[in-house]
């Protein structure tokens, strides 16, 4: 039996998390790409 793929939620948070995806200029395109549609930011 295959066991799954389980990231830990840190290191998940830290790769693509809100603070992550701010510190890069595509990150912020990204969120504000996001926003403009009209979601709610939940990054994670």
């Amino acid at each position: 039996m295959h066991y799954p793929h389980r990231i830990s939620k840190v290191k998940r948070a830290r790769k693509i998390g809100f603070r992550a995806r701010m510190k890069t200029s595509n990150g912020r395109k990204t969120i504000n790409r996001k926003r403009r549609v009209g979601r709610a930011v939940q990054v994670v």
